[in-house]
């Protein structure tokens, strides 16, 4: 790793392996880790993060801006959340961030900060914090933890949150208790309180996997808000939305409100019958 000073570490854990393990017999135990690191894997990628070392339950990566780091964090914790559970045992993971004087500093900072951290929360180290933008702090909470097993490092640790500051505006009154149905093919699925984020695209860790060359290998997700649900493109050719009517909007590397009902096309239009089409509705 060159640069050492301006790389970011990001180490993230699967606590309690032993827990999984004792709960699911050894093939389901592998395959529980194995998809939840892949979903880990799946995050760093698509923010431009380099995995160095990479265990069972343990991914250490490397990023050149901690705002890469930061998105990161929030799309992995995203991703795991929406995997569904086995035997009742749903995934988690612990998350640290820390930018030190070389490599092998920052790594020993940032697993420090993955092994302090709750699970299903991340740390990020005030080192990280300092030289985020504008759109990186807004995930990060505004006062240091309070975590008292942070004492003994010797540095100040933020807390990072997985939905922009702004989110917690929203009066209580107003979260939504409605939740979008999707289906493609033979499949159904419900992006509600239960799977806050369902993820569409060409590669087969997806939640939908769409079988068409336009599609992106993660081209898109929906996403539920306390606002609304709301469906976010990351793809090369963009994501087509019709409603019943046939009109048609097509966004790229941004965001558009659901409502009502209509059909999504992957890189290509939503009027075009084409079996890869996905369907939404709000019930």
């Amino acid at each position: 790793m060159t640069q050492p000073n301006n790389v970011c570490v990001l180490v993230a854990e699967i606590p309690g392996a032993d827990r999984i393990a004792d709960a699911l017999d050894a093939a389901e135990a592998r395959r529980a880790l194995e998809r939840c690191m892949h979903r880990i894997d799946l995050a760093i990628e698509a923010n431009g993060g380099t995995a160095q070392r990479r265990g069972a339950a343990r991914v250490c990566a490397t990023f050149a801006r901690g705002d890469e780091a930061v998105l990161s964090t929030c799309e992995m914790f995203d991703r795991v959340q929406s995997l569904p559970p086995l035997r009742g045992l749903r995934m988690t993971i612990c998350v640290g961030l820390h930018c030190g004087t070389g490599a092998d500093d920052a790594e020993l900072g940032a697993t420090r900060l993955a092994e302090t951290a709750k699970p299903g929360h991340a740390l990020a180290s005030e080192a990280v914090v300092m030289q985020l933008s504008a759109t990186g702090r807004q995930f990060v909470a505004a006062s240091p933890s309070r975590n008292p097993a942070l004492a003994g490092l010797g540095w100040t640790a933020f807390a990072v949150a997985r939905q922009p500051a702004t989110a917690a505006s929203v009066p209580v009154d107003r979260r939504i208790e409605q939740r979008v149905r999707i289906r493609h093919g033979q499949n159904t699925l419900f992006v509600d309180e239960t799977r806050p984020v369902v993820l569409l695209g060409r590669e087969l860790g997806n939640d939908i996997v769409i079988a068409d060359p336009r599609a992106s290998r993660q081209h898109a997700r929906i996403e539920r808000r306390r606002e609304g649900f709301v469906l976010i493109d990351q793809s090369t050719n963009g994501t087509f939305l019709a409603d019943d009517s046939g009109n048609e909007r097509c966004i790229k590397g941004a965001e558009l409100v659901l409502a009502g009902s209509g059909r999504i096309g992957c890189g290509f239009s939503a009027n075009e019958v084409e079996r890869e089409l996905v369907f939404v509705d709000i019930v």
